[in-house]
C-alpha cells in the first residue's frame, strides 16, 4: 500500500480522502481509456484511497470492470477518420454542437467533484479543444493541480512540434498545467528533448516509466473472458487483436487468411468500433475454417494474451506496453498514417530485440503466415530492458502532488 499525505484542500474541507479526475478524449480505438483505468488502479492502491472520477469519450467504457471507488461519465463520442479529422461518431453531423455538449459536461461534473488533481491524457487542451473552460475554472478557484499525461511517442518531432503550435498546446501547458509526466522511458526515446518540449515545460517534466499491465492477469474478469472464448479447446492459438477496430481491416483481413502453425488455432478480436459490414466481412473470410475464432470484443483480454502462442497486434500505446508487460512473441504491424507514432515506436522497440515488426505495404496473408511458423525462442532473451516501473512513478508523483499546499488562485 502506498501512503500518501491527504492534501491541504482536502483536510480542509473535511474529506477522508482525496479527489482525482482523469481525462481522456478517446477518439479512436481504447488505448486512451485502457491507459486511465491502470492508472486510477493502481490510484486506489494509495492511503488514504482516492476517488476517482474517469471522464471519458469512448460510450464502450460502461463495458469495462471499473475498481472499487472509481466510476465514469461517459461523453457522447466523437469518431476521428483515418486522416486525422472528427465527427460526431452518432449524434448527427454538426461537430461543433457536440464540441460544446462535451465541453459543457465535462466543466459541470469537474466543477462539481471540485478534486485536488486532474490528470489530462496525451491531449492538453482535449478533443476540439473542448477542456479550455474547465481548466480555466480550475485555475481561477486555484485549489486543483493539474497534470498533463504523454505517451512515449507522438509524432515525428516537426510534426508535433508544428501541430502543438498550431493547437496552442504550448500556451495551454505554460497557463494551466503544474506537471507533465511523460510515460515512458528516456533512455528508449527522449520525448521532451526530441520534440523541444524541454524550454517550455522546464523542471515540471517527469517520466514515470513504461505502465506495466501484469496486475491485470489476476482480474476474475480475464480469467472469464479467457475462458469464454477459448470454450474448452485445447488447442494452442495465435491471437491478432486490432484495438477498438476501426482501421483494423487489413491486419485482420491479412490474419484470417494467414496460415496457422500446425496444431495451433487463430483468434481475432475485430472491436467494437469495426464497421458492422467489415466485421461481416471478416467472419465470412472465416467460415469453413476450423481453426479461427473471431470475437468482436473482449473488455479484459490479458490473460487471453497471456496464453497466446504469439500476438499480432496493431502498434498503439497500451497494446505494445501490454505485449511488453507479458513478454509473448509479438509482431506489431503499426499504423502509418495519419501519425508516424506507430511506426517509430515499433522500430525502435525492434531494434532493440523486444517485439518483430511488419510495415502495412509488406502485410499479406503469406508473409504473416511465415511470421507464424518461424521457430519461437525467448523474445526478451539479450534485448535491452526498458523501464516498467511507471505505476510505482504516477503513485508517488501523485503523493507529492497531493500533500504540497499551495494558491493556485489566478486573475479572471
Amino acid at each position: 500500500m502506498f501512503h500518501a499525505a491527504n492534501s491541504t484542500r482536502s483536510m480542509a474541507l473535511g474529506r477522508t480522502a482525496p479527489r482525482i479526475v482523469l481525462y481522456s478524449h478517446d477518439t479512436l480505438g481504447f488505448g486512451h481509456l485502457r491507459r486511465n483505468l491502470l492508472i486510477a488502479a493502481a490510484l486506489r492502491q494509495m492511503e488514504p484511497a482516492p476517488q476517482v472520477l474517469m471522464i471519458t469519450g469512448m460510450r464502450e467504457a460502461g463495458a469495462f470492470e471499473l475498481p472499487p471507488g472509481v466510476d465514469c461519465i461517459s461523453l457522447p463520442a466523437y469518431a476521428k477518420g483515418v486522416d486525422g479529422t472528427y465527427r460526431p461518431r452518432d449524434l448527427g453531423g454538426d461537430l461543433a454542437a457536440l464540441a460544446a455538449l462535451r465541453a459543457r459536461t465535462i466543466e459541470a461534473a469537474v466543477l462539481a467533484f471540485d478534486p485536488d488533481l486532474m490528470i489530462v491524457d496525451n491531449v492538453p487542451r482535449g478533443a476540439q479543444q473542448e477542456l479550455d473552460p474547465t481548466l480555466a475554472a480550475l485555475r481561477r478557484r486555484g485549489r486543483t493541480r493539474v497534470v498533463l499525461g504523454l505517451r512515449d511517442v507522438i509524432d515525428t518531432p516537426d510534426a508535433v512540434h508544428r501541430q502543438w503550435a498550431q493547437q496552442r498546446n504550448f500556451e495551454a501547458v505554460s497557463r494551466w498545467f503544474d506537471a507533465v509526466w511523460v510515460y515512458g522511458d528516456p533512455n528508449f526515446y527522449d520525448l521532451l528533448a526530441d520534440c523541444g518540449f524541454d524550454a517550455v515545460m522546464g523542471d515540471r517534466s517527469r517520466f514515470t516509466g513504461y505502465l506495466d499491465h501484469s496486475g491485470r492477469l489476476a482480474a476474475p474478469l480475464a480469467i472469464r473472458e479467457r475462458d469464454r472464448i477459448l470454450a474448452g479447446d485445447p488447442r494452442p492459438y495465435v491471437l491478432c487483436t486490432v484495438g477498438g477496430g476501426r482501421d483494423g481491416a487489413e491486419v485482420s483481413e491479412a490474419f484470417l487468411r494467414a496460415p496457422m502453425p500446425a496444431g495451433h488455432r487463430g483468434i481475432l478480436i475485430t472491436g467494437s468500433q469495426m464497421p458492422g459490414g467489415l466485421r461481416e466481412e471478416m467472419r465470412g473470410h472465416a467460415a469453413g475454417r476450423d481453426d479461427m475464432t473471431v470475437v468482436d470484443f473482449v473488455s479484459e483480454p490479458l490473460a487471453l494474451m497471456a496464453g497466446a502462442a504469439r500476438i499480432v497486434a496493431m502498434g498503439g500505446y497500451n497494446t505494445v506496453c501490454e505485449v511488453l508487460s507479458l513478454g509473448r512473441p509479438a509482431l506489431i504491424v503499426p499504423r502509418a498514417v495519419p501519425r508516424a507514432e506507430q511506426v517509430l515506436r515499433a522500430e525502435r522497440l525492434a531494434a532493440r530485440g523486444l517485439i518483430d515488426m511488419m510495415l502495412p505495404d509488406d502485410l499479406t496473408p503469406d508473409a504473416l503466415g511465415d511470421w507464424l511458423g518461424r521457430a519461437v525462442s525467448d523474445p526478451l532473451a539479450g534485448a535491452i530492458a526498458l523501464d516498467m516501473s511507471g505505476l510505482d512513478r504516477v503513485r508517488d508523483f501523485t503523493a507529492r502532488m497531493l500533500a504540497a499546499p499551495h494558491d493556485l488562485r489566478v486573475a479572471s
